[in-house]
């Protein structure tokens, strides 16, 4: 959402139009989000503050593609340390994960503020002892004076290092959100375009499932560099507001 329908506290131009065109016509869709702090709640009331009203069901994050993905493989129910915050305690617990402080099967980490170094060097001592090691995603951060979002890629290769570690990732541009957000949403792989403002994340994850993709300039990524990836985007435009319906690909 952020880089694609507003920019920290602004709405970004259009955005609230296109929106309003897919609610008119039917169009299936879903704010697929990276963001694991957020419960879908706060996500819709945030959206409602910006003019664009929609419900908790046109959310989808990576905190929801992680319970749902340690649900999945752990269906007798498991234990899990957490680095995280409100979306991703909520979606754990609704999928039957048990959050423990001690000898958990899986240190999960997630966005937020409240946790410390020392819940840091805690979760270092869980995986070194045996933990398995889950990111909600690898964002990186914006590099931007005043961005109020530390990417999470910084927390996830500090752990790392210390551990010498992989974590397995579960958000975008990980199969297993891509793929999960089209399951939710009911639709075949022919019929998902995705857009999104990172190539990293959103569009790589996007040709990765052989998804239609289009690239904004209105978050991260630059026009300019868009050269130094070996994979493009169907289409780039400045902001949502340029897309034009139908898509050619429809």
């Amino acid at each position: 959402m952020d880089g694609v329908i507003y920019s920290g506290e602004d709405l970004i131009t259009g955005a609230d139009t296109f929106i309003s065109y897919l609610l008119k016509n039917d169009i299936p869709f879903t704010f697929m989000t990276n963001n694991s702090q957020r419960t879908r709640l706060e996500a819709v009331r945030k959206l409602k503050r910006l003019g664009i009203e929609v419900t908790e069901d046109h959310i989808y994050t990576s905190a929801m593609a992680t319970g749902k993905f340690l649900g999945d493989q752990s269906p007798n129910g498991t234990t899990a340390y957490v680095l995280g915050e409100g979306g991703l305690l909520t979606s754990l617990h609704e999928n039957g994960i048990t959050l423990v402080d001690t000898d958990p099967e899986f240190v999960v980490l997630g966005e937020g503020r409240n946790f410390t170094l020392e819940m840091v060097q805690r979760a270092v001592d869980m995986i070194l002892a045996g933990a398995k090691f889950i990111t909600t995603n690898r964002d990186p951060s914006p590099k931007k004076p005043g961005w109020n979002n530390l990417g999470i890629a910084a927390t996830t290769a500090m752990i790392e290092e210390a551990t010498g570690r992989k974590a397995f990732v579960t958000g975008k541009p990980s199969p297993v959100m891509m793929r999960s957000a089209r399951k939710y949403l009911g639709l075949e792989t022919a019929e998902t375009t995705v857009v999104g403002d990172t190539m990293e994340t959103d569009i790589q994850g996007g040709v990765q499932m052989g998804y239609k993709t289009i690239l904004v300039l209105s978050g991260i990524s630059d026009k300019d560099t868009l050269n130094h990836y070996a994979f493009k985007p169907d289409l780039v435009v400045s902001s949502v507001d340029k897309i034009k319906f139908p898509l050619k690909w429809w």
